[in-house]
């Protein structure tokens, strides 16, 4: 292969920031890893995604405790993908929210998502035997909005519509104009669009701008925290996906096969987006997905540990 394979030359450890968001809400970010929210009601506290492995999850656990003693009673799914959920036993969470359609890809294709993420983010799943055997189950699911509250704060959960997956949801604290957005939003990061919904994401980011948020917590990248940085963010996102979509419609429309169009794709998206992160682990299955949606396959197809090495030689190798 002429690139390591996904992120596995990735070992270099990332320099983690918490930040305060208001006196009810804070993210966890580390220099383009995957973000995590946390959301303090006068009850209990609500985490929003859980990191890879219980292991990774201790470091998030020990930042919360410095600024409450609030048991975490809610952990929120904001989709499938393993790097997010198998920490979630650390946390001893009353109930694991997610929507129904998170459930549903859980059953679908939860443990074949295990492998292909463990096989691409080596660093991300540090001591992976951390992991209790099987799948991490949401506890409670929901449709399209629900509430939580956390005494004397209500924490908003929706589905905006299919993006990123097609079970992507968001945490929303409407007094406070505070925003979770999962990997809905990326910053400086390279979405991933593997099990992507390409035509859906950008009327999906035309409703999370509709919000009107003043603060922004992105799946990927800084915290946003002023409201010229989440139009920022929102833009960057639609872009890539606008972009590198309509790229491959283009190639697919003059009768070229995903070999032939992915060089093409990369060389036209490679220098406006080359210096975001995981742009080169996330080309190959971007581009696959996008192939997939503009001849007719509307719904992604299950990544495997065997289909992404067979798929990373075709383009890559």
């Amino acid at each position: 292969m002429s690139k390591p394979f996904a992120s596995q030359a990735d070992l270099a450890d990332k320099v983690v920031s918490f930040e305060k968001l208001s006196d009810n809400a804070y993210a966890y970010t580390a220099e383009g890893d995957p973000n995590l929210g946390v959301i303090v009601g006068e009850d209990a506290a609500m985490v929003i995604d859980t990191q890879a492995t219980p292991t990774m999850a201790q470091d998030v656990i020990a930042r919360i405790r410095t600024v409450t003693d609030k048991p975490v009673k809610y952990i929120l799914l904001s989709h499938y993908h393993a790097v997010r959920v198998f920490g979630a036993s650390a946390y001893h969470a009353q109930e694991i929210i997610a929507s129904r359609d998170t459930y549903d890809l859980i059953v679908e294709r939860g443990e074949q998502d295990k492998a292909s993420e463990i096989g691409r983010f080596p660093r991300l799943f540090r001591d992976v035997e951390s992991i209790p055997p099987g799948l991490t189950w949401p506890t409670m699911t929901f449709q399209g909005h629900m509430t939580v509250d956390l005494g004397k704060l209500e924490v908003h959960l929706m589905q905006l519509g299919r993006g990123h997956t097609k079970g992507d949801t968001v945490a929303w604290l409407p007094q406070q104009r505070i925003l979770f957005a999962g990997d809905l939003v990326e910053y400086e990061s390279t979405p991933y669009a593997g099990d992507a919904y390409f035509r859906d994401w950008p009327v999906t980011l035309d409703r999370l701008a509709a919000l009107d948020p003043a603060k922004l917590v992105p799946g990927r990248g800084r915290a946003l925290l002023t409201e010229a940085q989440v139009r920022q963010g929102l833009a960057g996102t639609r872009a890539f996906i606008t972009d590198l979509y309509g790229a491959v419609n283009r190639a697919v429309a003059e009768g070229k096969d995903l070999k032939t169009l992915y060089r093409e794709v990369y060389d036209f998206m490679r220098p406006r987006y080359h210096d975001w992160v995981i742009f080169d682990h996330c080309m190959p299955f971007d581009v696959a997905r996008a192939y997939d949606e503009a001849t007719g396959h509307e719904h992604p197809r299950i990544w495997t540990a065997e289909r992404d090495r067979q798929m990373w030689q075709q383009l890559e190798g």
